[in-house]
């Protein structure tokens, strides 16, 4: 650029940016043989780093009754969350399952994933876990991520309770009965050595 449209840039008369051309405190300026001064153009202003690792919305449903309705509207309430704070959404991960239940599938594949992550976003801690919530954020801090919780008031969905509280009953049941089996199996199979004996 020529020295007069330099001068204007920087805020100074043309008779400064000549006075700093002379003292050779614009770097890379030149003259032409004609006497024009010109300037190089200024770098342009580098775009803002992209933050590192994806935002992601993760909504979670107790039962598939609630799939259609409480989970579309909770996916689209932490999208609108997300935006007001500024952040794109690069995933939404949406998943039925109990809160008790530590093989939720997506939700696996989420935390093992190589992509990095910047952020998960739940709508409460409970979406995300009924239990050991705060494991996770130490996995989250370790890892270099964050868990970012939209509402932090204790969620009272009773549907929700009822259903962990049920899976919690099946599985404690099952153990018992389960280890009854094995007891029967095992004096069965005790039985069948000594009698081979």
């Amino acid at each position: 650029m020529r020295l007069t449209a330099y001068a204007k840039l920087m805020g100074v008369t043309p008779l400064t940016a000549r006075r700093w051309f002379h003292a050779g405190q614009i770097e890379g300026a030149y003259q032409l043989p004609t006497g024009t001064i010109i300037v190089p153009d200024p770098p342009a202003p580098q775009a803002e780093p992209k933050e590192n690792g994806i935002t992601v919305i993760y909504a979670r449903v107790s039962n598939s009754n609630r799939r259609l309705t409480d989970l579309e509207y909770q996916a689209t309430r932490m999208a609108e969350f997300a935006n007001a704070k500024g952040w794109t959404v690069d995933k939404i991960i949406k998943e039925v399952g109990s809160g008790l239940n530590d093989k939720r599938p997506k939700l696996i594949s989420l935390l093992k994933s190589e992509e990095p992550i910047k952020r998960i976003i739940v709508e409460h801690r409970d979406r995300l876990t009924r239990f050991g919530f705060n494991y996770l954020e130490l996995l989250a801090e370790t890892q270099g991520f964050e868990i970012i919780v939209a509402n932090a008031t204790m969620d009272n969905d009773t549907d929700d309770l009822m259903t962990d509280f049920t899976a919690i009953i099946t599985s404690f049941c099952a153990r018992l009965y389960g280890k009854r089996r094995g007891k029967a199996k095992k004096a069965a199979l005790v039985g069948e050595l000594n009698v081979s004996d």
